[in-house]
Order: C-alpha cells, then sequence, then structure tokens
C-alpha cells in the first residue's frame, strides 16, 4: 500500500511518501524558510563579474542570487561563449530560482522561464518540444510530439513529462492553456512591478508532492489541515479519473507521522549510520564539496566464502543507498566505497542493482562508473535543500563541529511526552524545564496554542527556562497540589 501522508505543523509542513509501512520520501517546508525553487522575479542586477561570467541579482531576499552566463536566455537561446553578460548593474530582469539557497550562497538564477504542471513544463522562451525518456514507446512518443506540435503556443516550447504517456489530448490540452495563461499573468506583473518583485510563488510542498506523485498506484492521502484538504480535493478532480481515497486527520490529536509509525524512520535519517538488514551497516558523511558513503560488514560474517559474503552485503547495500538519496534528499557528488569484490562479474551486478533502485528517483541520478582505486562515483541533482539542513542546526555546544535538533523539533517531542502525561488523566498542573532558547522560542511564537485550548484546556502548563539545560532535553512534571511552587520565570502557556 502506498500513502501520501502530509502533516502540518506550528512551524513546518512535513510530506512523507511510505510503501508498505516503510518511509521512502520526505520532504519538510518551514514557514519562516519556504523552499524558493520555481519562484519568478523581477530581479534588479546589482553588480556584474566578468571573471566568473556571472551576475549578482537582488529579489528582494537577504542575500543577492546568482545568475551564470550560461543560463541566460537571448532570443531564444542560452547566452555563452565567454563573453560577458548582456546587461548591467541597475538593469531590470525577469529570473527564476532554479536552485535554493545553500549555506552561505545565495539562489541560482536562470532567465529560462519554466512553469510546471502534472503532464507538461511549459518554457514560453523557448522553441522547442521534448518527451521524458521514461516514456519509452516509440509511437506513443510519435502522438505526443505531433499532437503538442500543433497545439503549442506559437514560440513556447513543451516538455511532455512522464505521466502524459497515458493522458488524453482533452487532458494535455487543458493544463497547457492553463500554464500559459499563468504565464500571461507574469508578464502583466513584470510589466507593472517595481524590482525586485516577486511575480509567482511555486506552490507549497504539499501541493507539488500531490501535484508531482499522486498516480493510480497511491491507495491513501491523509492530511491534518482543514484548509489544506479542501485544497488538495479540488486539485485531485483534476489528476486523477479516479481518486484515491483522501482522508482528513483530527489535527488536535497526536502527530501524524508518529500515528503512521514513521516518526522513528525520519529521526534515523539524520543518523550517519545504517543498519542494513543482514548486521551490515552503511555509514553516510557530508563534506562541502561531496557526499561519501562507506559500506562495511558489521556484524554479518556470511554462510560459505568471502566473495559470497562481501557480494551480499554490497548487493544489499547497493539497494539501501538507493533509498537513501531519496529519502535525504541528498544532492551533488556521491561517491560508494563499496567492500572490495575480487570478481568483476559481482561489481557489475551491483552497478546494476544500484542503477535499477536509481530508476525510481524523480530526480536526474547518473553512475559515473566505478575509479581506479575502486570507488563508485554518481551524481545526482540538487535543487532543494537537504534534509538534514532543515531538520539539524548548527550545534551551539561545538561550535559547528556537530549538530543538534532544532528547538521547533525538540517542542514537537515535548509536545508527544506531554500527550503521554496528560492523556493518563488525573493530572491538574505540569510543570515543564527546557532549556531557555526553546523556551523562549515555544513561548514568543505560540507553539502549542491549539492543543492548549482545545484537548489541555484542563491542564495548567508551566513552562520553565533553564540555562543550564542542554537544548534537546526536558523536564516534565506534575503537580495536583493546591498551591503549587513556582520560580518567577515561570511561564502560564495553558
Amino acid at each position: 500500500m502506498k500513502q501520501i501522508l502530509i502533516d502540518v505543523h506550528f512551524s513546518s509542513t512535513n510530506v512523507a511518501v511510505a510503501e508498505d509501512g516503510a518511509l521512502v520520501e520526505f520532504w519538510v517546508e518551514r514557514r519562516t524558510n519556504a523552499n524558493l525553487v520555481g519562484n519568478i522575479y523581477k530581479g534588479k542586477i546589482k553588480n556584474i563579474l566578468p571573471g566568473m561570467q556571472a551576475a549578482f541579482v537582488d529579489i528582494g531576499l537577504d542575500r543577492n542570487g546568482f545568475l551564470f552566463e550560461g543560463d541566460v536566455i537571448v532570443d531564444g537561446e542560452k547566452f555563452g561563449g565567454g563573453a560577458a553578460l548582456r546587461y548591467r548593474p541597475g538593469d531590470d530582469i525577469l529570473c527564476q530560482v532554479i536552485k535554493d539557497e545553500f549555506g552561505n550562497k545565495g539562489a541560482r538564477l536562470t532567465t529560462n522561464i519554466t512553469l510546471a504542471g502534472r503532464v507538461l513544463v511549459l518554457m514560453p522562451q523557448i522553441d522547442y518540444v521534448g518527451v521524458s525518456r521514461k516514456i519509452t514507446d516509440e509511437g506513443r512518443r510519435r502522438e505526443l510530439t505531433e499532437f503538442v506540435e500543433k497545439v503549442r503556443p506559437a514560440g513556447c516550447g513543451v516538455i511532455l513529462r512522464t505521466q502524459s504517456e497515458s493522458c488524453s489530448e482533452e487532458e494535455i490540452g487543458e493544463e497547457m492553456e492553463y500554464l500559459y495563461s499563468k504565464w500571461q499573468d507574469v508578464k502583466k506583473k513584470n510589466i507593472v512591478s517595481h524590482a525586485p518583485a516577486l511575480l509567482l510563488r511555486e506552490s507549497g510542498v504539499a501541493v507539488r508532492a500531490v501535484r508531482d506523485m499522486l498516480r493510480d498506484d497511491v491507495d491513501k492521502v491523509v492530511i491534518n489541515d482543514k484548509a489544506l484538504f479542501d485544497e488538495i480535493c479540488a486539485i485531485s478532480k483534476f489528476i486523477l479519473k479516479s481518486r484515491p481515497e483522501l482522508f482528513l486527520y483530527d489535527p488536535s490529536q497526536r502527530s501524524l507521522l508518529r500515528k503512521y509509525g514513521l516518526t522513528e524512520q525520519i529521526k534515523a535519517l539524520t543518523k550517519r549510520r545504517v543498519p542494513l538488514k543482514n548486521g551490515a551497516y552503511l555509514v553516510i558523511d557530508r563534506t562541502e564539496a561531496l557526499t561519501v558513503i562507506d559500506v562495511n560488514t558489521g556484524k554479518y560474517v556470511g554462510e560459505h566464502n568471502l566473495e559470497e559474503t562481501v557480494f551480499e552485503t554490497n548487493r544489499i547495500a547497493a539497494e539501501e543507498i538507493a533509498k537513501q538519496l531519496r529519502a535525504r534528499n541528498i544532492g551533488g557528488i556521491i561517491v560508494i566505497d563499496f567492500i572490495d569484490m575480487g570478481s568483476p562479474e559481482h561489481m557489475e551486478k551491483v552497478l546494476e542493482i544500484l542503477n535499477k533502485h536509481l530508476e525510481k528517483d524523480r530526480s536526474k541520478t547518473v553512475v559515473l562508473g566505478v575509479t581506479h582505486l575502486g570507488l563508485v562515483e554518481m551524481t545526482r541533482k540538487k535543487t532543494r535543500s537537504m534534509l538534514e539542513s532543515v531538520m539539524l542546526q548548527e550545534c551551539p555546544y561545538c561550535k559547528g563541529e556537530g549538530h543538534v535538533f532544532s528547538s521547533e523539533h525538540v517542542i514537537m517531542e515535548l509536545r508527544e511526552k506531554l500527550y503521554d502525561v496528560i492523556g493518563a488523566g488525573g493530572v491538574r498542573a505540569v510543570k515543564v524545564t527546557l532549556a531557555e532558547s526553546v523556551c523562549n522560542c515555544m513561548i514568543s511564537r505560540h507553539y502549542l496554542a491549539r492543543e492548549c485550548s482545545s484537548v489541555w484546556k484542563d491542564v495548567l502548563i508551566y513552562a520553565i527556562p533553564d540555562e543550564n539545560m542542554h537544548i534537546e532535553k526536558f523536564k516534565i512534571e506534575t503537580d495536583n497540589s493546591q498551591v503549587l511552587s513556582l520560580p518567577d520565570s515561570a511561564k502560564l502557556i495553558c
């Protein structure tokens, strides 16, 4: 059974895709740090760097975006060749984000605007028609190309996505008209707006997930937010003729992801060490330039001989590595150190298994082969932030040498523990001692307000900040006495 679970919380929207209870993909979008990819802006050129063949563009964010010369479209063609950009500081420019901000780097921009739908991508500035490589039926590819050539707006390019293979001409035509109308709106706003200005915001992570992943193989979609549930219901009518079951989960209840047994699997995605089913394990380490994955036999000793033991471990590891890349959204250069095998045939088989499972990945992946040192090199397209950059924050204790869970994540853990304590019954008051920074975050942003006004409304809950408490730790005490003993720093949250 395949399910899409959309869990909306006070600080983020979480989307999990599970197959038979196993987590296969997971995204987090913070309300204070929404993804930028797909947003269209009217920007202003701040400065030109001829030596880098790039320009910095003010699009209204804290950091300027950067535009490489190869991402500039001039008269329908990419403009490159080593010459200076055809812009000057102070010029206005219509641009779109193609890579999120990473670390200290601003968003990467392009002037090649694309508008993505479920079955096609409209490229209003390039005269080109393409078909997804995953559509292998040559007859169907030809039919789709011929139809789109007849109906596409003059001068506009179209790429037909994999889902278009099973769509009717009417469905493709309707989506093309819808995307073209969005482009017309962008052009109108571009005329009347003053740079920097946001002209079109890409849909949030929940809508993108439904748009890109809702297929006939999805059995259930569960959402814990009424407004989003209504929006998804409206969208799904245009996506599938036979809709999957759509459920609204009571948002005042325990976390949706915990209800479906996924929270521990999600937490495991932040760990360096990944256990394999035979007792072996992976170690996943990120550097600034690449991600390194090491395969170890661990407790697995095999049954017959060393070569078979190593091959079995590498075979299982190849399958798990493909899953981890998707679930963690790891992008860029990836180096895999499989355990050395004496048989070239075994190495070819392991690469075959890796490629087979990478076919399920919606992001473009390329396995480059084996180096002279026996390492497997591959790349995975990087557009949005990797999972660890959203779920983790820099550790204030080790000054950047490691990470701890974010304040929001600690508060979500506290929420679950409070459900256990208060749910047991007979509780009049609760005192929660937690790190001062986490306490201030919870109070100032009114986290847990929904629970306090509903399921916990008959319980007094006091937050007590402690500057000596570890940021990931907290202490919960129940108190049913008539007169509570509280420090001056205690704050009533319920």
